[in-house]
Order: C-alpha cells, then sequence, then structure tokens
C-alpha cells in the first residue's frame, strides 16, 4: 500500500513561505516593541522581502514541483518553473520596491498607519501574490488570489480618520468580492463537468465532457474569466482603480498597479492556456475584444485628467495602468490563436517585467514629490529640473518608457513585443487599436515630461529625499537604463516553458 505522506520541497516553496513567516514575525514583534522602536519593522519587511528574493537564485536551474498527487507525480498543486520564477522575481523585486517607499510613507503620517498591522498586511498579501503564479489547481488558485487580495483591501482603508482612503476600500472590496463570487462559481462549475481541479487534468478532461454537461462546462469558462477580467481591472470591470489609487497610500497604490497586475495576469494565463486551450476559440477573441476596450478606455481617462486637479497625477497614473493592462491582454489573447502559445506568453512577461521596473520608478518620484504636495497634482511637477534635476531627468526617463519613446528603450521594446505576438497572431486590428492608442498616450505622457522642465510659477519647493525613497527611485533607474541598453536580457529572462 503506496504511503499518503509526502515529502514537501521546502527549497520551492520558500519565496512565498519566506514573505509569509516574516509577516507572522512582525506580527509577533509589534506587540513586544516600544512605540520608539516601531519602525524596525519595516526593516525587517525589507529584509525578508529581500531574502525571498534571493531564494530565487537556486530555483533557476530546473523545474520542481511539489504537493504531488499519490501514485502520480506529474500531477502537481505547486510547480515553480520559468514561469513561475518570472512573476515571483516581479511580485517581490516590486514589493521589495514598495516597502522601501512605504518605511517613509509610515513615519510621515504621523501615526495614523499602524506599523504592526501595515506590515502584517503588506507582508501577508505579497506572500499570497507569489504563491499564485506556481499554483497549478484551481483551489490553490483561488486560496492564493485572495490571500493576495484580501489584505489589499484592508491596506487601502488603513488610515485612520481618512474618508476618501475608506470610500476608496470600500470600492475596492465590493468589485474585487463580486469578481470572487463570480469566478469560485465558475470554476465549481469547471469542476463539477471534469471532477478534477488540477489545471493539466483540466485540460484533458474538459475537452471530452459528456454532452448533457457540455453547457455547464461553457458557462464555467465564461464566469471564470470575467472573474478574472475584474482581477485585471479589464474595462468594463476597471471602475474601482482611480479612486482606490486616490485613497490608498502611495506605496500601496504602487503595489496594486504591478503587483496586483502581476496576480491577475498570471492567474489569467494559467485558466486560459494551460487549464482552458481547447476553449481558445471562446477565450481569444473575448480577450482581443477586452484587450481593445481596455487600453482606449485607459488612455482616453489619463488624457482626460486636468494638471490642477487634486490628486490628478495619482489619477493619471492610476488610468494610465488601465491602458498598460489592455496592452498586457494583447499577447495572451494571441496565445489562443498561436500554435506555440509559449512565445505571446513570453512576450506577457516581458512587458509586465519592463513595465513593473518603470511604472515603480515613477509611483517612486510620486511619492518624493507628494511629500511637500500634499494634493499631488501633475501641476506640482512644474520646474522639477531647477529645484531638482536629476529627480526631473529621472521622471522624465519613466514617462517616456511609458510612452515607448527613447532614450526609454526599455518601453519602446516591450511594446515591440507586444505588436509582434499580435501580428504574428494573425490580429492586424488588434495592432492598430494598440498603435491608435501609443499616439493618445504619447500626448499625455509627454505633456507631463515637458512640464517638468518649464520655469516655475512662485518660489520654487526643495524635494529632500529620504533615504529609502532614494533607494528605491535608484534601482529603478538603474534596472531601467540597463535594459534600455540591453533589453534582450528580458526575453531571454522570459523564455518561459508552461508545459
Amino acid at each position: 500500500m503506496s504511503s499518503l505522506v509526502q515529502s514537501v520541497d521546502w527549497l520551492a516553496i520558500a519565496p512565498p513561505t519566506i514573505a509569509a513567516v516574516v509577516g507572522l514575525v512582525v506580527l509577533v514583534a509589534d506587540l513586544f516593541l516600544a512605540e520608539s522602536r516601531k519602525p524596525l519593522l519595516g526593516w525587517i519587511a525589507v529584509a525578508g522581502l529581500a531574502a525571498a528574493a534571493l531564494m530565487l537564485l537556486p530555483l533557476l536551474d530546473a523545474d520542481r514541483s511539489t504537493f504531488c498527487l499519490v501514485g502520480d507525480t506529474e500531477v502537481c498543486s505547486y510547480t515553480a518553473d520559468r514561469f513561475t520564477l518570472v512573476i515571483q522575481f516581479l511580485v517581490l523585486g516590486g514589493a521589495l520596491l514598495c516597502a522601501l517607499l512605504s518605511v517613509t510613507a509610515l513615519k510621515d503620517s504621523g501615526k495614523r498607519l499602524p506599523e504592526g498591522e501595515y506590515w502584517f498586511l503588506f507582508l501577508s498579501s505579497a506572500a499570497g501574490a507569489a504563491l499564485l503564479p506556481a499554483s497549478r489547481d484551481l483551489a490553490t488558485l483561488v486560496v492564493a488570489l485572495e490571500v493576495a487580495s484580501l489584505p489589499a483591501f484592508a491596506l487601502v482603508g488603513l488610515r485612520h480618520g481618512n474618508r476618501r482612503s475608506s470610500e476608496a476600500a470600500l470600492k475596492f472590496f465590493l468589485s474585487s468580492v463580486t469578481a470572487t463570487a463570480v469566478s469560485l462559481l465558475g470554476i465549481s462549475f469547471v469542476y463539477a463537468s471534469t471532477g478534477t481541479l488540477h489545471l493539466t487534468r483540466v485540460a484533458e478532461r474538459i475537452q471530452d465532457v459528456d454532452g448533457q454537461l457540455a453547457t455547464l462546462a461553457q458557462t464555467g469558462v465564461v464566469l471564470t474569466l470575467v472573474g478574472f477580467a475584474f482581477k485585471t481591472a479589464a474595462v468594463p470591470f476597471h471602475f474601482w482603480v482611480p479612486d482606490t489609487y486616490v485613497g490608498a497610500p502611495l506605496p500601496i497604490a504602487a503595489y496594486l498597479s504591478v503587483i496586483g497586475k502581476a496576480v491577475g495576469f498570471s492567474g489569467l494565463v494559467l485558466v486560459t492556456v494551460v487549464a482552458l486551450p481547447s476553449y481558445a476559440d471562446a477565450w481569444a477573441p473575448a480577450l482581443a475584444v477586452l484587450a481593445a476596450l481596455t487600453m482606449t478606455v485607459g488612455n482616453v481617462g489619463a488624457l482626460r485628467q486636468q494638471p490642477t486637479r487634486a490628486y490628478s497625477a495619482v489619477r493619471l497614473l492610476a488610468w494610465s495602468s488601465v491602458g498598460q493592462a489592455g496592452y498586457l491582454l494583447v499577447p495572451i489573447a494571441a496565445a489562443g490563436y498561436s500554435d506555440d502559445p509559449e512565445k505571446p506568453v513570453g512576450s506577457t512577461l516581458a512587458y509586465a517585467l519592463m513595465y513593473g521596473a518603470v511604472n515603480l520608478g515613477a509611483f517612486a518620484v510620486a511619492a518624493l514629490v507628494g511629500r511637500a504636495h500634499r494634493l499631488n497634482r501633475v501641476a506640482d511637477y512644474r520646474g522639477l529640473y531647477a529645484v531638482s534635476p536629476l529627480t526631473a531627468l529621472l521622471m522624465g526617463f519613466f514617462l517616456l518608457c511609458l510612452a515607448g519613446l527613447p532614450p526609454g528603450v526599455i518601453g519602446l521594446f516591450a511594446k515591440v513585443t507586444v505588436f509582434a505576438a499580435a501580428v504574428d497572431a494573425g490580429l492586424g486590428w488588434l495592432a492598430v487599436v494598440m498603435a491608435v492608442n501609443v499616439v493618445i498616450a504619447l500626448v499625455y505622457y509627454l505633456r507631463w515630461t515637458a512640464l517638468l522642465f518649464r520655469a516655475t510659477e512662485g518660489e520654487p519647493v526643495r524635494h529632500r529625499g529620504p533615504a529609502p525613497v532614494t533607494v528605491a527611485i535608484a534601482l529603478t533607474a538603474v534596472l531601467g537604463v540597463v535594459l534600455s541598453g540591453a533589453p534582450q536580457l528580458v526575453l531571454r529572462f522570459t523564455d518561459t516553458a508552461l508545459f
């Protein structure tokens, strides 16, 4: 009789495990630390995220799997392959940068943000986000998605006595809970029709579903995709994004813009490309239409932002992130039309890495300027070059990268990879829509960039950068410059093997 006890590959699960354990350490340490020593918790969190990211290095050599079925070691619930490692690098690296921004934000909050709870929630969300790309069954996928999402609701509304923050958290919570309910209903239909939760077995069995269950399976596929469309902020499920970003502490807005997207898109890839390839004729056209709608609505929303409106800088970045979500959807849609879906998925990963680096850099500069200008309007960036030349140059570089213009070669290269994925898949119309949207995005990115170098109105305000914020800006800048010089490094890193 075979044993039901199996060994756990602790090295494979180390990255999310370390983040979770450090979160518990921070929560317990908060009980014993004096108020004056609470800032130490932030540095413990930073060290924990750095350790979790470093544990990805031993996993680069080979695919590792654990929590496998007894008697069938090919069917596992956790797999650390190249796809997993790329997303975990983005999640943990991005969380580390957001943690550096958070150290200063907590110090500036005047005790309105409780440090122990903040860091516990932050690390818990990062652990869930790191677990999700490794999930290879639908139950683990949903649990990881909720572990990443639930702490994020609390982080958005954690500021004491802030009405805007509370409203943002409520809107984020209601939209996300709706998405989860829809996804769970869809997954239950898929399970009822296939009798399994493991993604590879779902892919095998859903092709041969009994005729009486075929409608149930089709409904399950549609509902599951609708749920993930909420998570990725795809139009028309994007309505929560601008208000949530404005109401959240700025490091959490940065976290949602990059790590939140990585979670949603990695889950979408696993559900569509791995579990439901036989339904590509249904989900691929749907994702193509969603991509076109999302990039168009996002870019038009960003274009309409008034520079003098309160929090317009954060709102513009929020609408921009919706537009970027549209670009990220393009290669996933293309995978449904391709005989080799790994290449389009690699394009999505490459774009996500490039976008993550420069978008976090833009948020880091916004965090610096926001310390002197609490309303964080686009107009507040006027004349930044006169008072802080290096910061202005870096912000201009980040914005040009997002626009896809030189010297932001990394952004141009990312958009070319997405264009290529669409054209190779025969989605010429979607490539045209994307080209139009790139032109629309140029207007508001260049408008903001030009504002950095104009003459100031009134007395210039100096922007003193605390060390953690300065380090975050420097790290993203170095990453952006290096990848602009050698963008092929990203494509090699994202040469993924999903199957």
